[in-house]
């Protein structure tokens, strides 16, 4: 079967949101959480009542929408470390992309809505690392594997540079790089919380998550 034939397979298979959350994690994971259970992971904003969270082999990437001031340097450092290279496109990590209107896109009412030109809430992405990446899946190559870490990245040497990661993510965020014709992946190396001069990035341990999520009643995974 040819690539686009794989591809359209694939694509024409009817998933809904619902249905990938269902696959892309245990817990917590892809979803939102709280405000009072971020208060016991050390994010405190009596503004924002609650903040994306999504699972990381480690532990928790936690993006506080209201610490963000879409600086990108995020995506600087990611491409910098990963790529060697300033190439704010191919980032793991998306700002750039939510700046004016947050990740839903334009609206009618758009002064009301996430984004520059609304709330000045941004929407910092990454990868999920699903436990049953949709990613992966579509990858006729088989070159998106589990590292040491069990992150879900991509082997350059097997990638092809379809883009069919790219169309499976609901997200989107897997990138073909156009000079190199390979997609690129978050390999979990934690350099965009590293480097993020507020504080909006950050990881956390799943011990601790779990403690948190224990002390407010919530079942622990």
């Amino acid at each position: 079967m040819s690539i686009n034939e794989t591809k359209k397979s694939f694509l024409e298979k009817e998933t809904t949101r619902r249905e990938f959350l269902k696959l892309s994690g245990k817990g917590i994971g892809g979803t939102f959480i709280s405000l009072s259970l971020l208060n016991l992971l050390g994010c405190t904003n009596p503004n924002v009542e609650e903040v994306a969270a999504f699972p990381l082999a480690q532990g928790v990437l936690i993006a506080d929408r209201s610490k963000c001031t879409g600086c990108q340097r995020c995506e600087t450092n990611c491409s910098l470390a990963n790529d060697g290279k300033l190439m704010p496109y191919i980032s793991r990590v998306k700002v750039s992309r939510n700046y004016y209107f947050g990740t839903e896109g334009p609206k009618i009412a758009y002064w009301k809505e996430d984004g520059q030109f609304g709330n000045l809430l941004m929407s910092p992405e990454t990868c999920r690392q699903c436990a049953e990446p949709y990613c992966k899946k579509a990858c006729p190559a088989g070159a998106i594997e589990a590292n040491e870490i069990g992150a879900r990245v991509v082997n350059a040497e097997k990638c092809v540079g379809c883009g069919n990661c790219t169309e499976a993510c609901p997200w989107h965020l897997p990138t073909v790089d156009p000079e190199t014709n390979k997609s690129t992946k978050c390999v979990n190396c934690g350099m965009c919380a590293t480097n993020c001069p507020t504080g909006a990035l950050k990881i956390v341990a799943w011990d601790e998550v779990k403690y948190a999520m224990r002390k407010l009643g919530y079942k622990a995974v």
